[in-house]
């Protein structure tokens, strides 16, 4: 799978650029899939948000309004109870999976007990658009700043590479660069500092940083 790993979406036109690269085609030539399962494990979000990430409304839905061929929902809490066999052509489908914030616990939860996460590995060509708890679900650990979720036994997720994110410089008051690096230091390993105008490219070994903004890498 291809990941394009965002702090706030597809904010500006070299984040856009670097998707239709990864997607081989225009976004309105491709099929995507959106995500909101984060957005239940977090107590900042609600009916609301999850509602506008996937009508496409502003503040929330700037993925889905990007002017794609076509675009569905795909909400992991109910894959389990309706069998694979319907929901996994869907997404073999899908050329992207944009999968929104929230909390990447929950999130990282029901990647696993959905059967979502286990077929990561046979879709070469999908491209996944996060943002925020979308993207780190993808890094070994998030911090204990970011679990949010109730049901969390630690702040561990996927893995799947190699380097943690810290999002939303600048957005929240929280969200700085010390704070970042105070982050780093309790993650103690390979780490990212993301605007909301700042994305990370991953293809096999490749990781190419995005940005109109600003970024740091922090390692430890």
């Amino acid at each position: 799978m291809k990941l394009l790993l965002t702090s706030g979406g597809v904010t500006n036109t070299s984040i856009q650029e670097e998707l239709e690269r990864m997607l081989g085609k225009p976004v309105a030539d491709a099929n995507a899939l959106v995500v909101p399962t984060a957005q239940w494990g977090h107590p900042m979000c609600g009916p609301l948000s999850a509602r506008g990430t996937v009508a496409g409304i502003p503040p929330w839905g700037g993925m889905t309004a990007l002017g794609w061929k076509s675009v569905g929902m795909l909400e992991l809490t109910a894959l389990s109870s309706i069998g694979a066999e319907r929901w996994i052509p869907w997404v073999r489908d899908a050329d992207a999976l944009l999968v929104d914030g929230g909390d990447a616990t929950y999130l990282c939860h029901w990647m696993r007990e959905s059967g979502l996460a286990g077929l990561i590995p046979e879709l070469d060509d999908t491209v996944w658009v996060g943002v925020s708890a979308g993207s780190m679900v993808m890094t070994p650990r998030i911090g204990d700043d970011f679990v949010r979720w109730q049901g969390a036994v630690d702040d561990t997720v996927l893995g799947l590479v190699d380097f943690s994110i810290f999002p939303h410089i600048g957005v929240f008051p929280d969200n700085t660069f010390p704070e970042a690096e105070r982050w780093a230091r309790e993650i103690g390993g390979p780490c990212y500092a993301l605007d909301d105008q700042s994305a990370i490219a991953v293809e096999g070994k490749r990781v190419n940083v995005i940005s109109e903004g600003e970024w740091r890498r922090l390692d430890d």
